[in-house]
């Protein structure tokens, strides 16, 4: 304890952080009862290097990059293999300690050294560079028949005409810098600086202006952010910007941007998922649905339904996640109805927090789900757990919400009774109105549109998942572009009764990565890509 107590008056705290800085100049002969190393050697490998790091980065308060050694760190009995009594120049860069008890820790280098909960080593950070996407040019939408063209190569049927109106869609979960702060153990790879908000904000706004989208559809917007930045930026930019923040103390919530020069603006329709008077719905996630008129000197092309959403989280809780979306699926049947009965064409994008193939995703692409005996643990497919077994009730949701298991709103009504000269009484009412509503109960959810996804979510030629977002502790697809197919498609829709709906082209699309390239560049977020989630961007198409 005594050699403990002398390595602790060796060390003061950095005033700016939790690091420690030489506070004696003189050579202590020995650091344990097993092994001695002059102060030089000491100080070379844990000082040095990371000097520039004894800062304590605003945003982030967990474990920082740089080295300091303490008695919890390691055991007395621990001894470094052949480090010192070589008196060579230490290597720290590449090297690791095999001996460390299973809370050890040291910070040796610019990643965080191993420790429980820490990410594998594979994911450390093996160089820093940029990741690259390609435009994917589709000009039959079919999946079966895509053709992927080089960035120079564009399909000469592609080219625009007074017929057409093309635009593009980006769909952006940019990270919420508290909920960053509040989950920083989902980035301990990342340098400290990285996840400062003055270095994530010039990188994101370099994303937006580098693809140049028409629309964009932006989840976890800060709103002091917002207020202060992201809003005066982007309308620098051109662009219109409308936010709905999410209810409750929650600080941010989903914006929908779009360009002056290509539309203009009908109607603003935020929905709320959070309901004080139905239990099942008390969380504070929030939709944003707008109604867009294209601008063209040509011709007078339909209106435009947009709509973005950031759906619950919570893996456990799918009962929840389907009632936000029937609910968003409401707003959108409602904005996007016509006069003849059809719908406009609709851009559906956001953060559903769900995977590919999930009964959340299907019931959106086929339109229909018997969610009969489903656990509510697998609704998004999110993980595999024991958790969150329990089945989802018929119907999910209350009839008071006033949605349809059609995904409509519908008008309460109570049924009609014809007069007669003893009229029912209150009881006999309520139990006329308990078996109306008994016959409406079904297991069965639909909606009447048909929509497509942007993206396949597999390579074709390995089958790799394409994945969305990265970080310490998965990298999954949870963020989609979902837009209403072409008019010919509706036929072979596989879902139920599908309605007569205003059909888009798909053009193209940026090109999504696999887990492992993504982490060839330390994850997300990085030097050059400063969200956890990738942008996704398609090309679109309006025929007349």
């Amino acid at each position: 304890m005594e050699a403990w107590r002398c390595v602790r008056r060796g060390y003061g705290r950095c005033v700016m952080g939790r690091g420690r800085y030489p506070m004696f100049s003189h050579h202590p002969k020995s650091l344990s009862r097993d092994w001695s190393t002059p102060w030089e050697n000491l100080q070379r490998c844990c000082w040095n290097r990371h000097i520039s790091s004894c800062m304590r980065w605003p945003g982030h308060y967990s474990r920082a990059p740089y080295p300091y050694f303490s008695s919890r760190h390691f055991s007395l009995n621990w001894r470094p293999p052949c480090l010192f009594e070589s008196r060579t120049q230490f290597q720290y860069s590449n090297w690791r300690p095999d001996n460390l008890s299973q809370t050890s820790l040291i910070h040796l280098s610019s990643y965080v050294m191993s420790s429980e909960g820490d990410e594998p080593s594979s994911k450390r950070r093996k160089h820093q560079g940029t990741i690259k996407r390609n435009w994917e040019y589709i000009c039959n939408h079919n999946k079966e028949k895509t053709k992927i063209l080089g960035d120079k190569n564009v399909d000469p049927k592609c080219e625009d005409n007074e017929n057409n109106f093309d635009f593009s869609v980006m769909s952006y979960n940019i990270l919420s810098q508290d909920l960053l702060e509040d989950n920083s153990h989902l980035y301990k790879h990342c340098q400290r600086p990285v996840l400062h908000w003055s270095f994530r904000f010039p990188n994101i706004l370099k994303e937006i202006k580098h693809f140049d989208a028409d629309v964009l559809c932006l989840q976890e917007v800060q709103e002091d952010h917002y207020g202060t930045e992201i809003r005066p930026s982007l309308e620098s930019l051109g662009y219109h910007c409308e936010y709905k923040m999410r209810t409750g103390r929650k600080p941010d919530g989903c914006a929908i941007c779009f360009k002056h020069s290509k539309f203009s603006l009908i109607s603003v329709n935020p929905v709320e998922f959070y309901r004080p008077d139905i239990p099942l719905l008390d969380r504070d996630n929030v939709g944003l649905v707008l109604l867009l008129q294209p601008k063209s000197p040509c011709a007078a092309f339909p209106v435009i339904c947009i709509a973005n959403t950031h759906l619950l989280y919570n893996p456990r809780r799918g009962d929840i996640k389907l009632t936000q979306l029937a609910m968003l699926l409401a707003e959108i049947s409602s904005v996007a109805h016509q006069k003849d009965g059809s719908f406009c064409p609709i851009v559906m994008c956001g953060d559903f927090n769900s995977v590919p193939g999930s009964p959340l995703y299907s019931f959106i692409k086929e339109g229909k789900l018997n969610y009969k005996g489903l656990a509510i643990g697998k609704v998004s497919g999110q993980e595999q757990s024991s958790r969150g077994q329990r089945i989802l009730s018929i119907p999910i949701w209350p009839p008071n919400l006033g949605i349809s298991q059609n995904c409509v709103y519908e008008v309460q009504q109570v049924p009609k009774v014809e007069k007669t000269d003893s009229d029912l009484t209150q009881t006999e009412l309520e139990k006329t109105e308990v078996l109306v509503t008994a016959e409406k109960l079904s297991s069965n959810l639909q909606h009447h549109f048909s929509l497509s996804s942007v993206y396949s979510h597999y390579f074709p030629d390995t089958g790799i998942p394409e994945v969305t977002t990265c970080h310490s502790r998965s990298a999954i697809t949870v963020d989609y572009i979902f837009y209403s197919a072409e008019k010919e498609d509706v036929a072979e829709h596989p879902g139920a009764e599908v309605a007569l709906v205003g059909g888009l082209k798909l053009l193209a699309r940026l090109s999504l990565l696999t887990e492992q390239d993504l982490w060839t560049v330390n994850g997300l977020p990085n030097e050059n890509n400063s969200s956890d989630h990738l942008p996704l961007l398609a090309k679109f198409r309006l025929e007349l």
